[in-house]
């Protein structure tokens, strides 16, 4: 193999894995949790990730994070024409379908960060579903306002 070749090859793995990571807990499949770094002396941030559901229909009940001091499930709504967050009890994946959890929609809410997410870090996140029950996930923090990163499908944990 030429050195380019393997020059190439030694990228292409070095950053695969910053891209790519998903996790699997009964028939649920996790993709690429992600989260957006925050400025210095922000107090809260959020945590984004794909769930593919390949068996009957289950619910994201809550998630657990040692990065802030509460973490809740939130969805946006538009009221009046002005975009809120919410809180919401669950997160439903439907039966041979997915949940996005994607800026703009349902997210993982991390409230009272520990200190500001910083890009190329990671923290785990404890995952509880209804049915499948919990898994712990890491997630990869992005730039700062980076847009949904493309899944693209890695290894599983």
């Amino acid at each position: 193999m030429s050195f380019l070749r393997h020059v190439a090859l030694a990228c292409a793995i070095v950053a695969f894995p910053a891209f790519a990571h998903d996790y699997k807990v009964g028939n649920l499949h996790i993709d690429h949790p992600w989260a957006r770094a925050t400025p210095s002396g922000s107090q809260n941030g959020a945590a984004y990730l794909t769930i593919n559901n390949q068996g009957e229909a289950d619910s994201l009940l809550s998630a657990a994070a040692t990065v802030s001091k509460t973490v809740e499930l939130h969805t946006h709504l538009n009221e009046q024409g002005v975009m809120r967050m919410r809180q919401v009890p669950e997160i439903t994946v439907p039966a041979q379908g997915k949940a996005e959890l994607k800026p703009g929609g349902y997210h993982i809410m991390l409230i009272g960060l520990q200190q500001p997410l910083k890009q190329g870090e990671k923290f785990p996140l404890t995952l509880k579903f209804a049915k499948a029950g919990e898994v712990k996930v890491e997630v990869a923090v992005e730039g700062l306002g980076a847009p949904q990163p493309k899944m693209m499908h890695g290894h599983q944990h």
